[in-house]
């Protein structure tokens, strides 16, 4: 199957671990042209040797996204080395999970910030130049905490909320205009997102992160928890040319984890 990918410019932001490397692997196997950005500089020297080990040779940009000027910043670098930016894909930001007694207004705030303005400037940026051109996609990977309220996730389920609203509304607006925008909804995946989860989770119910992992695997409706890999795949389709006519859809790729009408 022709993805349509091949010597596209695809930028990842949040793309030096986890979800975000899978996604940049997983495009550059298409024979896409990789950037990805990252707030940590040496985040993106290792995931440069990864990818590079791999026959792809990214552009690497430091940037701290919850700054709007930086993220201009990021796209006219990226443009300026690479050309066009064809895709989109935000993994940059996550809310640090807390127990709902430990939750202060700064919290609150410090999860807009790090996960909906992240995704917010970073399409801002890269949004204005797409329509101009008359195509472009845009995949935002959000969480399923915006759809099921979590205790310790509260804060950054509302930004994830939030998100998915805006990606919605932001697919309608520039449809005509050539551009998809679309949202993936991650469960459990295998990243050290998931580890700090559990910490905090374990500081709630006292009970150990192993004994926690184990338990939430075997309660997993497919036996097991998510691989990065495997969400990237669906990043990379809904970014492709097989997916033209699918815009502002919110797909939950949970393992059937939360049995809702979406």
């Amino acid at each position: 199957m022709d993805l349509g990918l091949h010597d596209k410019l695809v930028l990842i932001t949040g793309g030096s671990k986890g979800i975000g490397l899978a996604c940049a692997q997983a495009f550059a196997a298409e024979g896409a042209r990789i950037a990805i950005a990252s707030r940590d500089t040496a985040n993106l020297a290792q995931a440069a040797l990864t990818l590079r080990a791999a026959g792809c040779d990214p552009i690497l940009v430091r940037a701290d996204l919850q700054d709007a000027a930086q993220a201009e910043r990021m796209v006219a670098e990226v443009e300026a080395r690479g050309g066009a930016i064809a895709v989109l894909v935000n993994c940059a930001g996550a809310a640090r999970r807390s127990p709902p007694a430990e939750l202060t207004p700064a919290h609150w705030a410090a999860a807009m910030q790090a996960k909906f303005f992240t995704t917010i400037h970073a399409m801002g940026a890269v949004l204005p130049g797409m329509c101009a051109r008359g195509a472009g996609a845009v995949v935002n990977v959000v969480g399923m905490g915006g759809k099921v309220a979590a205790p310790i996730h509260l804060p950054g389920g509302s930004a994830n909320a939030a998100l998915m609203l805006a990606s919605a509304g932001l697919a309608n607006a520039h449809a005509g205009q050539g551009v998809r925008v679309n949202v993936v909804n991650p469960g459990l995946t295998a990243t050290d997102r998931l580890h700090e989860g559990l910490a905090a989770e374990s500081r709630l119910t006292g009970t150990p992160v192993d004994a926690l992992l184990a338990a939430r695997s075997r309660a997993m409706p497919l036996g097991r928890i998510c691989a990065p890999q495997e969400i990237a795949a669906l990043v990379l389709f809904l970014a492709s040319d097989q997916a033209s006519y699918i815009s502002g859809a919110v797909v939950s790729a949970d393992g059937a984890a939360t049995p809702m009408v979406v």
